[in-house]
């Protein structure tokens, strides 16, 4: 899969194409059934097919300040991608000029002029140009002016719960890794750089790889969890610590991973989180000692939950 950043270096003879566009954060089970459709179409029609999405988040260009909790690093966006035979990942660098550039201006000069698309593929809700003022019917007009195909899929739902980005979100910031598992259609992954901390857990006989993850990233509710512990193609099982540290009367927010059955350094090293279940929310003890109790027990729940 080629990656392109911005459309300046487009390769020389490039012709039409198939395209889908969106955030695409996380990647999720809706994300994925619409990715997957404009592969198909690509396919039949015997063209590349492109995932066009943004960088940075649309509103924290448009609205500073606002930029939501990100599922997925770039990166991480990127490889899943592959994994669903898509050609080109581009992403479009937004900036303030592009989230003033009117709805057909975007279509003709990016879409037409530069990608050449054929067809376009989003979801029903897809909104895009100045003020979010295009729309599905938008595009099809014109797609029709300009000599493309635009379809406007259904989003994925399930009980009347529709799988989006947003209620991820919602299911992490509250700890349910398990229902944020199932809309994504995998575990939700958490990664970062192995940092010093206090020494503290190894002192309690507990030592833990202490990430320090990027600055948007969606970090679980405060508490326990059972996790997959990720670094240089191993996997490993963990229990993992999100939160302040309150026994200690800490203040700054953590994600520490105690991995089980390892006595290794990961200092500098990136890793990366799956998590699996929650086990408990963030308690105080009395003393280090009921601490250590509540650590054992918490360390044999992950170890039978990830068994």
């Amino acid at each position: 899969m080629q990656r392109w950043r911005g459309l300046e270096h487009l390769p020389s003879g490039w012709g039409r194409c198939v395209l889908t566009i969106g955030v695409f954060d996380g990647v999720h089970r809706g994300h994925r059934e619409l990715i997957s459709r404009a592969v198909e179409l690509a396919a039949k029609r015997d063209l590349p097919s492109v995932v066009m999405t943004f960088d940075p988040h649309p509103s924290e260009v448009v609205r500073p300040g606002s930029h939501p909790a990100q599922l997925t690093t770039l990166k991480r966006r990127a490889d899943l991608v592959e994994e669903l035979g898509v050609d080109v990942f581009c992403v479009l660098p937004f900036t303030p000029e592009l989230s003033r550039m009117p709805a057909d201006v975007f279509v003709h000069e990016l879409l037409v002029e530069q990608l050449h698309v054929a067809a376009v593929v989003v979801g029903e809700n897809f909104t895009f140009g100045k003020g979010a003022q295009g729309d599905v019917t938008l595009l099809r007009t014109l797609g029709s002016r300009f000599g493309f195909t635009a379809e406007g899929e259904s989003l994925v739902s399930e009980d009347s719960l529709v799988y989006s980005s947003t209620y991820i979100r919602a299911c992490i910031d509250a700890g349910d890794v398990v229902a944020a598992e199932h809309a994504l259609g995998r575990p939700h992954r958490l990664e970062g750089i192995v940092v010093r901390g206090d020494g503290r857990g190894r002192d309690l006989g507990f030592p833990t790889a202490n990430l320090s993850t990027p600055k948007f990233a969606a970090v679980p509710a405060d508490g326990v969890y059972a996790c997959r512990f990720l670094q240089g193609g191993q996997v490993r099982n963990a229990a993992v610590s999100v939160g302040t540290n309150p026994t200690f009367s800490g203040r700054e927010r953590r994600v520490e991973a105690f991995v089980l059955d390892v006595n290794e350094d990961f200092y500098g090293q990136r890793v990366a989180l799956d998590f699996v279940a929650r086990l408990r929310g963030q308690l105080k003890f009395n003393s280090s000692d009921d601490l250590v109790v509540q650590m054992r027990e918490d360390v044999e729940e992950a170890r039978r939950l990830l068994a």
